[in-house]
């Protein structure tokens, strides 16, 4: 008979591995919600992509930093994709707004349109912490 530790030791490692497999699942549905079609036929992964790709040449060398500025809390593990939404909400701010170029001022406002509420307390830790202006933007914010 196995002695008392060894079972604990497989029943604890046995709950281990249900929680990292739950905690893998939750990221992959919510990455298959993501390229559900929704009723316009495209998916938000979609729209996201054309909004990229219809901004590629709009993107100046000072903008491109300063997303790189603005994605530097986001968990190295997560930054890539974080990025690729954050740069498509910007490219749609910019390109409705009938821009020639992404602005400073289009990055701020697409930043705060791409993140989330329930984040908006750490957005704006971030922002009075770097001393980045988003007071024209405030309104976003209490919405």
């Amino acid at each position: 008979m196995a002695p008392n530790w060894f079972m604990y030791f497989i029943m604890f490692w046995a709950v281990v591995m249900i929680v990292f497999m739950s905690i893998g699942g939750y990221f992959m549905f919510r990455k298959f919600l993501k390229v559900l079609p929704m009723r316009d036929g495209k998916s938000k992964l979609d729209w996201q992509n054309y909004w990229v790709e219809r901004s590629r040449g709009m993107w100046p060398e000072d903008s491109k930093q300063f997303l790189e500025k603005l994605v530097a809390p986001v968990p190295s593990a997560f930054r890539d994709i974080a990025r690729h939404s954050i740069a498509a909400k910007i490219a749609q701010v910019a390109v409705e707004g009938g821009a020639a170029e992404v602005s400073r001022s289009h990055c701020i406002e697409g930043y705060i349109r791409a993140t989330p509420k329930r984040d908006y307390r750490s957005l704006v830790t971030f922002l009075e912490r770097e001393q980045i202006d988003y007071r024209p933007y405030a309104h976003l914010l209490n919405k």
